[in-house]
């Protein structure tokens, strides 16, 4: 009889009781926005800022809404204005390229590799286009930073990170988000701290720091923020600055707080089952599994492979089969955006020259999530699926 996984793709784990203590007392006292405080009170938001600003060795920190608020709010406040191009990834998500559209920029794809990382001479060859890189560590994968940092510093590019799967993670010792001029994150529901929407934004340049705190609506409250330059430097931007309004408020702070004390261990819980299902599908004949380098430090909540060159057809029985079997895999070369995968193809607001090579490697991906609510013989029985399911359709093109 075949096997047949019951758990849940979506299910993530319960908020930690001090989370939940802490969420009940910002209800009590009633004090959910960030800036309402009593004599001598540090807000929820403040604190937070401050606990995940030296959790990354950054200088300044923001809580914002959500991570691509954190994102929009990044480009504004490094300059990017109506009509300026912005470098970003082939391989990403909606809101990097949103993010883009929303301040009025035009998006610039660049290729993937078939590491799943920004192809770094897709980038050099296209450095003179851009002077801002908006960089999709997307779903987890970093590249070599110090090549793309070295590309980026040469041909003056200001690079912004988008870290919404990286949180966590790192290059050689770098923490993700640590590299470029601004650093990114998201804590919805799926990400590795969860506040249902949420993001946080970290930087060491103090002029772009407070022209974010002072996009994000600080209504000339910026001395109640921790993590912030001081009042001299938002001097220089608060009448230039739009308010758009996008704060987090106390109840999300709080229940994220003791999810940031215990990131470190929730990273390596991630990476363990993480190796279970690489274990598990290493040498499948017709898939391919994504080398990880030694510099790398990431965070194993999604996993991806390929089927490089497969046909559509095959593709779609394979995907179909799993399921039958109760394994969710997204496919990225679905015609149409489904699962909440989409390419840049499908972006009709950015549109851009095709990408053949690009193209070959995104439709050949399948992605699915790794929730903590996984044990590790969950994952390795879902590798087993997905090992025979591949190899019965492999075996039959």
């Amino acid at each position: 009889m075949s096997e047949h996984f019951t758990g849940s793709f979506t299910q993530q784990e319960a908020i930690p009781d001090e989370g939940i203590a802490a969420a009940l007392e910002v209800l009590r006292h009633g004090r959910l926005h960030r800036y309402n405080v009593t004599a001598g009170e540090l807000s929820q938001a403040a604190l937070l800022e401050q606990e995940f600003a030296a959790a990354t060795g950054a200088r300044f920190c923001l809580a914002v809404s959500s991570g691509g608020y954190a994102i929009t709010t990044a480009l504004r406040a490094v300059g990017v204005a109506h009509g300026d191009a912005v470098l970003t990834n082939a391989f990403t998500l909606a809101p990097v390229p949103g993010a883009i559209a929303a301040v009025g920029g035009r998006p610039v794809f660049v290729g993937v590799t078939e590491d799943l990382t920004i192809d770094l001479d897709d980038l050099a060859a296209k450095a003179g286009q851009a002077r801002v890189l908006l960089l999709s560590h997307m779903r987890g994968h970093i590249c070599d930073m110090d090549r793309l940092m070295a590309i980026c510093d040469a041909a003056g590019i200001v690079v912004v990170e988008d870290c919404a799967h990286t949180m966590g993670g790192g290059w050689d010792g770098v923490a993700s988000g640590r590299h470029g001029a601004v650093g990114c994150y998201s804590t919805q529901t799926y990400k590795h701290m969860n506040s249902g929407e949420g993001g946080l934004l970290i930087t060491d340049d103090e002029d772009i720091a407070a022209r974010a705190v002072l996009l994000s609506g600080s209504y000339m409250l910026y001395e109640r923020h921790l993590a912030a330059p001081g009042p001299e430097v938002f001097e220089r931007h608060k009448y230039h600055m739009p308010n758009i309004s996008g704060r987090m408020d106390n109840l999300r702070a709080a229940i994220l707080r003791p999810q940031l004390a215990i990131l470190e261990t929730q990273v390596d819980r991630w990476n363990e089952r993480y190796a279970r299902l690489d274990e598990g599908l290493r040498d499948t004949p017709g898939l391919h599994v994504i080398a990880r380098p030694g510099a790398e430090r990431f965070v194993g909540s999604s996993f991806q492979f390929l089927l490089l060159d497969w046909g559509d057809d095959d593709i779609r029985q394979v995907v179909a089969r799993c399921a039958a079997r109760g394994v969710e895999l997204k496919w990225f070369g679905a015609p149409e955006p489904a699962a909440f995968t989409s390419t840049y193809g499908h972006w009709k607001y950015a549109p851009s020259d095709p990408l053949p090579e690009s193209d070959r490697i995104l439709r050949a991906i399948l992605d699915m999530r790794v929730p903590l609510t996984f044990s590790e013989e969950d994952c390795a029985l879902i590798a087993r699926i997905i090992r025979a399911e591949v190899g019965a359709v492999h075996q039959a093109r």
